[in-house]
């Protein structure tokens, strides 16, 4: 029995998408996989993410803008992991209806769907989003470890490894193990148009009054994004700019694994509360919004739990430089257009001077809008995966 069909144009492909967490979580992973699922929903292809219901108020199954969810019930979380007794069963039954199984770690489970997957003669691919790295303790370091044993065997039983840049996939431990079968892939970027108007009432609403520069963070409020750098380069930055203010967009609340760091931060953001602000998670429509009101984001990430900063190129499409990390695949943003500036990890001082300087010279960063936009884009991520998909249904295998 054929497992997949032709249309008229294209191999139509049954997709399964395998994450711990997926919308309306907010990561760069959840971004990053419900951009690709829609990307291939639009070229012709059934589309299934299946993925964790961390919150008992979402569905069980649904279906979102063309793609169809299935969450697996969780019975319990140890740190940012999830138990889900009927995980096993679920998988196997959606291995087995699918054509290809796209897997996306860090992930507990994947190297049990990849198995399945090898098993029922499925090809599957695995796209590795970043190192997970929870914070200090013993019981964090036996998980950590437990973790990376399971992406190991996820990557030997995966027909492809997908990465988002060489420069990551050669710095990083996982990815050098698997080099005779990584593929780069650019990662999906998308940011719906914001008209003048729209931009305007995001300033008035957010209380910009143009007395001063500002610096944009887009992140959860989590210890790998290195929040405190630039709670620590602020003082060198007023120096100069006494009015310059920190718009900070994403969860900062009730973040997952993340309230003792929350708590050590709660002095210096209570020093600072004239000129920090919290906005919470905001709309595709309202980072739109936000990103031309910025002066420069800062993405001042710590480790590799990072691998590039999807909301470097979402500002850089508004015009808006980037100062990053000095981190493999964090760089590549500003290092492939020019549009910003590198600093040393963890690094307050030089985040402040770049900081000064780029704000001081605006105008030398910024690059054409449509040169950003042929580097990155959801539907060249999504026809990549797509011919990726189609070489191993033909017979492209294991390597």
């Amino acid at each position: 029995m054929k497992t997949h069909q032709f249309s008229a144009w294209r191999l139509t492909i049954r997709v399964l998408i395998v994450l711990t967490y997926y919308r309306p979580h907010t990561s760069g992973l959840t971004i990053y996989a419900e951009r690709l699922a829609k990307g291939l929903a639009r070229r012709g292809h059934a589309v299934t993410v299946m993925t964790s219901r961390y919150d008992r108020a979402l569905p069980l199954t649904e279906e979102r803008d063309g793609v169809r969810v299935v969450r697996v019930p969780v019975a319990f979380r140890v740190s940012k992991g999830v138990i889900m007794p009927t995980f096993g069963f679920i998988a196997t039954r959606l291995v087995r209806s699918h054509d290809v199984v796209s897997l996306h770690l860090p992930q507990f489970d994947a190297a049990g769907v990849a198995a399945r997957a090898r098993l029922m003669g499925k090809p599957s691919t695995l796209t590795y989003h970043c190192d997970l790295k929870l914070p200090a303790g013993p019981f964090n370091g036996f998980v950590n470890r437990v973790v990376d044993v399971m992406n190991h065997l996820a990557g030997l039983l995966a027909d492809r490894v997908v990465a988002y840049t060489d420069d990551f996939a050669v710095h990083s431990p996982f990815l050098s193990r698997f080099a005779h079968k990584t593929v780069v892939i650019p990662p999906p970027v998308e940011l719906p148009p914001a008209s003048p108007e729209e931009v305007e009432a995001f300033a008035r609403r957010v209380g910009l009054d143009g007395c001063g520069p500002v610096i944009g963070m887009a992140a959860r409020l989590a210890a790998e994004k290195g929040v405190e750098v630039l709670l620590e380069a602020l003082p060198r930055v007023l120096e100069v700019y006494p009015n310059a203010r920190v718009l900070f967009a994403g969860q900062y609340q009730n973040v997952l694994g993340e309230e003792a760091y929350a708590r050590r931060l709660a002095p210096l953001l209570e020093r600072y509360r004239d000129r920090w602000t919290f906005l919470g998670v905001l709309s595709p429509k309202e980072m739109a919004a936000f990103y031309p009101n910025l002066d420069v984001i800062v993405v001042p990430s710590l480790n590799s739990t990072e691998s590039f900063g999807l909301v470097q190129v979402e500002a850089m499409l508004c015009g808006t430089p980037s100062i990053a990390s000095d981190l493999p695949g964090v760089r590549q943003p500003v290092l492939q257009t020019g549009m910003g500036e590198i600093v040393p990890v963890g690094d307050s001082r030089a985040l402040a001077e770049a900081i000064l300087r780029v704000v001081g010279q605006r105008e030398r960063y910024i690059r054409p809008r449509e040169e950003i936009a042929r580097r990155w884009s959801t539907e060249q991520t999504a026809a990549a995966y797509e011919a990726l998909f189609e070489q191993l249904l033909a017979g492209g295998h294991s390597i």
